[in-house]
This record gives C-alpha cells, sequence and structure tokens, in this order.
C-alpha cells in the first residue's frame, strides 16, 4: 500500500502523534537514511566469487529504502510532524553505524546486512506497537508493511547465508 493510502486510515483526529511516537518514526527514519547511504558502500566495495549476484541485491535492498524513506517520512507530514531530514539529523539519532570505504568480503557484506535490516525490523515493529496504543492506524498500518518487507529480506539473506 503506498502512502496516499493510508490518509484513508489516519481519519479525523488521528492526525495528532505525542512525542513519544514522533520521536520513535524519527529515529527510523534515521536509521533508515544511514542504512540506504551503507548500503551503497556495500554495494560499491562488496567483492568475491559471487559478485554480480550480491552487488545486484544490494541495489536491489537500497533502492527499497529509498521508498521506506519516503513513506516513513510522509507519513510523519501528514500527522503534522516535521521528519528528520538532514545528514547531520539522521547521524545524531541513528543506532545503525557507518561503514567505512573498502573493500568488504560478500559474506561479511551479507551479514551486516542481515544484522541492519533485523534491528529496522525490530524498531518497525516498536514503532508500530506505539502506533497502535495510541490508534494511530495509518502508522501502525505503514510499520505492518515494513515488517513483512523486512521478514522477507531477512529470509533471503539468512538463506544466501546457509
Amino acid at each position: 500500500m503506498n502512502v496516499s493510502a493510508y490518509i484513508l486510515l489516519l481519519g479525523k483526529g488521528d492526525f495528532i502523534m505525542n512525542k513519544e511516537l514522533t520521536k520513535s518514526v524519527n529515529a527510523y527514519i534515521a536509521n533508515i537514511g544511514v542504512g540506504y547511504i551503507k548500503l551503497h558502500n556495500l554495494h560499491w566495495n562488496v567483492v568475491g566469487s559471487q559478485f554480480k549476484a550480491v552487488h545486484e541485491y544490494l541495489e536491489s535492498l537500497y533502492d527499497s529504502f529509498a521508498d521506506v524513506l519516503d513513506e516513513a517520512a510522509e507519513i510523519l507530514k501528514m500527522c503534522g510532524e516535521q521528519p528528520v531530514a538532514s545528514l547531520k539529523g539522521y547521524l545524531e539519532l541513528a543506532t545503525i553505524s557507518e561503514l567505512p570505504d573498502g573493500s568488504v568480503e560478500q559474506k561479511k557484506a551479507l551479514q551486516i546486512t542481515l544484522a541492519d535490516l533485523e534491528l529496522l525490523r525490530d524498531q518497525a515493529a516498536a514503532v508500530r506497537a506505539l502506533a497502535d496504543k495510541d490508534d494511530v492506524f495509518g502508522v501502525a498500518n505503514l510499520m505492518e508493511d515494513h515488517i513483512a518487507n523486512y521478514a522477507k529480506q531477512i529470509w533471503f539473506l539468512r538463506s544466501m547465508l546457509a
């Protein structure tokens, strides 16, 4: 479901988010932003016998992260809140760490990606729980969609690492 469809789920009076939920969504946005750059780093610097497959997979992930970032920021705007939108802001809030420049062996690149996706899945679940507590249905439903996508990507990564 795209973000514009969530407007129908917000309903009257649901445009007000408490500060805890706003802060939580912004921390999620920050992790997606840092993760987006980190996936580019891995994509450009992965090495190994399965380079092409891993390189293309990482590209598909960062392409999807752009949509996730946009959806999370837009849901905040629809609720009258300000999303974090600068690299400085991302780095202040993110718990996903940056990756130094340089070659990364394909197995390590997949392990790093798996750990970050597991963190994002758990973070989206926490945001979803906060949104559900206050009946902010649009945010809760968006996080459910993100959690389902993370689950699929985590399965892919675990299978690739087996």
